[in-house]
């Protein structure tokens, strides 16, 4: 089986801090992203994508187009990020700086106040995407989802830690592909494709 994570594209409201509690729409600019990221791809027999509109709503979108069934996995939203939800980064450094250095330094221990744990939120996506993947019969998926569900999965398959999640860059409407080799378990093919 080959599953490729394709992350959404731009959001209204341009970058900012969005778990799954903030769920801006995309912006024309990310529609166009998006559209970009499938034109020409072919030979996806299903899709799954999170709840969350700015990843659902071209979801549904592609698949109608392409005429392929679709499911919705709601454990495949965003990670929480709390206060930090709808907050810049350029504001965040400004008005909490010590706070903004911590998480990055310590991203495990240093959450923002009403965070979503991180070992929570791999579980969460880890059980989501294999709850999801079960009753597929398909080879070729395509997941519609987050940067943070996608550093998760990465993560889960490479054995990173949670604390070097974040250095992986996964910019807007990036293509990583995953597949599931018989004998040897989820492989990585690549990373951050636009």
């Amino acid at each position: 089986m080959i599953v490729d994570l394709l992350r959404h594209g731009e959001p209204e409201g341009g970058q900012r801090y969005r778990g799954h509690g903030c769920d801006d729409p995309l912006s024309p600019r990310g529609w166009a992203q998006m559209e970009q990221a499938v034109k020409g791809a072919a030979g996806w027999q299903y899709v799954i994508s999170s709840p969350m509109q700015r990843c659902r709503a071209f979801a549904e979108d592609f698949a109608a187009g392409q005429d392929l069934p679709l499911s919705l996995a709601s454990d495949l939203r965003e990670v929480g990020f709390g206060d930090w939800e709808g907050r810049t980064r350029v504001e965040l450094q400004r008005d909490r700086p010590e706070e903004y250095r911590a998480f990055y330094a310590d991203p495990v221990h240093s959450r923002p106040a009403g965070a979503e744990p991180l070992a929570a939120f791999r579980r969460r996506v880890e059980t989501g995407f294999e709850a999801a993947l079960r009753p597929q019969e398909a080879e070729r998926v395509l997941l519609v989802v987050h940067a943070g569900v996608i550093r998760a999965l990465v993560g889960w398959v490479m054995g990173v830690p949670d604390e070097r999640l974040f250095q992986l860059e996964c910019d807007y409407a990036s293509r990583t592909r995953l597949h599931r080799h018989p004998t040897r378990g989820w492989r990585l093919i690549h990373t951050n494709r636009v």
